[in-house]
């Protein structure tokens, strides 16, 4: 099961999120550890335990403006909730690429508990007004520093076969879907481009045993 952490606002009652990404004016972490102490931690600690009870398993997706948004938080809360708690990989190509002084390194981060994976890369460039963040909406992609491009336009094979490469090497193998939001192309000429690219550098066979002599 596919899954958010959730964010809670800056105290019993607030109305809204509140995302804290620095721990400066001290304020800020006042505010994250009331949130992981007051809300996340009991929340989580009881669907943990409630998955678990089932059978289930959770792919908690790391984005922006959630408590969980790289592989620290990510392990931070998969301690509080247990193993049935793991990564969902759409966030990484992507996310972790585009937030990347937030969130992360994309190869890095699948060095972690991993529920689900997704081929969905985003290109980042620098903009001069924007920065790496913004609230631009998808369709303006000359006013962002980001666009998610389908797979081989935002990364290259060469890329793509590191990322693959450390999903073997840390014990992935399953799944690996692909979802188009490139507002370049249409969903057929996108899903057919990945598809073809992926194809080539997925490892197909176990990798063989070593031996050293």
């Amino acid at each position: 099961m596919v899954d958010f952490s959730g964010c809670p606002g800056d105290g019993p009652n607030a109305k809204a999120p509140n995302w804290v990404t620095c721990p400066w004016p001290p304020d800020f972490l006042d505010v994250l550890n009331w949130q992981w102490d007051e809300v996340v931690t009991p929340y989580w600690k009881e669907h943990g335990k409630l998955a678990a009870d089932h059978g289930v398993k959770i792919a908690i997706e790391m984005h922006p403006g959630f408590v969980v948004y790289n592989p620290e938080t990510l392990l931070r809360l998969r301690a509080i909730a247990g193993p049935a708690v793991g990564a969902k990989s759409r966030s990484q190509p992507s996310f972790l690429a585009r937030h990347r002084p937030h969130c992360g390194d994309p190869c890095a981060g699948r060095r972690h508990p991993l529920r689900s994976c997704q081929g969905y890369p985003a290109l980042c460039r620098q903009h001069a007004a924007y920065g790496g963040t913004g609230h631009q909406t998808l369709y303006k992609e000359r006013d962002r520093s980001w666009i998610f491009r389908t797979v081989g336009y935002g990364h290259s094979a060469e890329w793509w076969s590191e990322f693959i490469s450390t999903l073997r090497m840390y014990g992935y193998d399953y799944v690996l879907s692909i979802e188009h939001e490139d507002s370049l192309m249409s969903p057929d000429e996108g899903l057919t481009k990945a598809a073809a690219l992926l194809s080539q550098v997925i490892i197909n066979d176990k990798p063989a045993a070593a031996w050293w002599v």
